[in-house]
């Protein structure tokens, strides 16, 4: 008798962007994704990251952004857009949620990070 499959799936990884150890945790709820990013070890600003169903242009979806908990500062919704879209895309257009606790997020360590939940992924 084989088991069943587990309710909620996660993975994580650790791994070392510019010198800094990066931790992160993807896990997939039957509703949205939940992906923590972490520099600290805390889950950090918390950010709902969700498809616009008012986009006109199926091909290319628009996405809003809400910072749940956490500082609300411009460059912390472009970080999560920039490191959300392509999960909510790869996951039927699930929302995600987002936790981020960045000590680097230069350009070239948001690239990187952006491999390492590709790495990670469980939807």
């Amino acid at each position: 008798m084989s088991s069943p499959e587990p309710v909620i799936r996660s993975r994580q990884t650790e791994k070392e962007v510019n010198g800094i150890s990066t931790q992160v945790v993807c896990t997939e709820f039957s509703n949205y994704i939940f992906v923590v990013l972490s520099q600290y070890g805390k889950i950090g600003t918390l950010i709902s990251v969700t498809p616009d169903s008012r986009s006109n242009d199926i091909s290319t979806p628009t996405f809003s952004t809400k910072v749940l908990l956490g500082k609300d500062e411009p460059l912390t919704h472009v970080y999560a857009k920039n490191l959300a879209t392509f999960v909510s895309q790869e996951a039927s257009n699930r929302p995600v949620l987002l936790g981020l606790a960045l000590k680097d997020s230069s350009i070239d360590a948001i690239k990187q990070m952006k491999e390492i939940i590709k790495s990670c992924q469980v939807w």
